[in-house]
């Protein structure tokens, strides 16, 4: 193991279902991601990469194998305590954005923090922050459905950043935006990678997207099929 790693695992297997019905999803997983990689996860639908990154944001455990995350041994906590270990210490971007419909930019930013118990003026304080990070702090009192798409899964970003993760993992962020934008978002990533040494974790089907990544995991069939470094 890399003393260094953030993120070790070590013989990780998957399986859905039991006796005739099951199916396994990932087949003996071995990988270490270093604290501030910007990783890219890619594969076809079925590959396993979506199962893969569930385990790796502690939605999910693996029925066998080892998953550290500095140091802790994830596949040993119960569903409490990999809950606190995504409230802590993991930040999450989806495609869809999941911001709510009627509530301002600032106070969807907000949210993550209210979980935490902080105080109201701290919590403002805080999400203003993120948002002028991301370029939107003449948004704040707008409603998702009066910014676009870009300006949304900004907000969606700010939100993930808000909690100051360790590590922010990223389901097709670019999925349902256009190529411009797409740049936009991902240059925004990058810039939170390289200036703030986050580790970001990133699903994605779009190989020019997978570029603005340092490094590429291709799943196939529930295993590693390629791991190289972009640059």
């Amino acid at each position: 193991m890399n003393t260094k790693s953030l993120i070790h695992l070590e013989g990780i297997h998957k399986i859905y279902g039991e006796g005739d019905a099951s199916f396994e999803a990932l087949k003996g997983i071995n990988l270490d991601i270093l604290s501030g990689e910007f990783v890219a996860i890619m594969g076809p639908s079925g590959s396993g990469k979506s199962t893969l990154m569930n385990l790796l944001g502690c939605l999910d455990r693996p029925s066998s194998g080892s998953y550290r995350y500095e140091g802790i041994h994830v596949e040993s906590l119960d569903k409490t305590q990999r809950s606190l270990l995504r409230r802590y210490a993991l930040g999450f971007i989806f495609q869809g954005f999941n911001l709510l419909a009627r509530t301002s930019a600032v106070e969807n930013v907000e949210l993550p923090l209210l979980y935490r118990g902080i105080g109201r003026r701290k919590r403002r304080q805080l999400a203003r922050e993120a948002l002028d990070s991301v370029g939107l702090a003449d948004k704040e009192r707008n409603t998702p459905g009066e910014l676009s798409g870009g300006q949304q899964q900004r907000v969606a970003i700010a939100r993930a950043m808000v909690t100051q993760p360790r590590t922010l993992f990223a389901d097709e962020p670019t999925g349902n935006l256009d190529s411009k934008t797409t740049d936009e978002i991902m240059l925004s990533l990058t810039r939170l990678n390289q200036e703030q040494g986050i580790t970001i974790l990133m699903v994605t089907h779009e190989e020019d997207v997978a570029q603005f990544a340092g490094r590429q995991i291709h799943v196939l069939d529930g295993l590693i099929a390629h791991d190289q470094q972009n640059h």
